[in-house]
């Protein structure tokens, strides 16, 4: 993570401006208050996807399970919401294996806001089934 200070001078070398406003929108850098230009590079950015609203990580071997350990979930998240813990151990996501958090983030990367799909989830070494609803 870049300090504050690092972020100036990326800022100064992107723009060459200094002591005026400057704002990056993806690799686009709007300088001063250009509210035209900002309202474009805004409207022209990808709609935001699903989010699992939790920290997930592989399932390391010693719980004995393949999967994506979950750990903290934020409350009222679609994974809080399905009734998943930390500690849970995500297995199968709308119907497709889940072999640790890559395959994870891959699955739920195709999936659309206002999707509601299957999950299922080792607790305690008993398999549950349950849904995640991405609003």
């Amino acid at each position: 993570m870049a300090t504050d200070s690092q972020a100036a001078y990326r800022m100064i070398r992107l723009s060459g401006q200094r002591g005026v406003p400057v704002i990056t929108v993806g690799d686009e850098v709007v300088v001063g208050f250009d509210r035209p230009r900002l309202e474009q590079l805004l409207a022209q950015r990808p709609a935001r996807g699903p989010r699992l609203g939790a920290s997930v990580a592989d399932a390391g071997p010693h719980l004995q399970v393949s999967g994506a350990y979950v750990g903290r979930v934020r409350a009222g998240s679609p994974t809080a919401r399905a009734g998943l813990r930390a500690g849970d151990v995500i297995v199968e996501l709308d119907g497709q294996p889940i072999d640790g958090g890559a395959s994870l983030e891959r699955v739920v990367k195709q999936l659309r806001l206002g999707m509601t799909v299957p999950v299922v989830y080792v607790r305690r070494g008993q398999r549950v089934l349950g849904q995640l609803t991405f609003e």
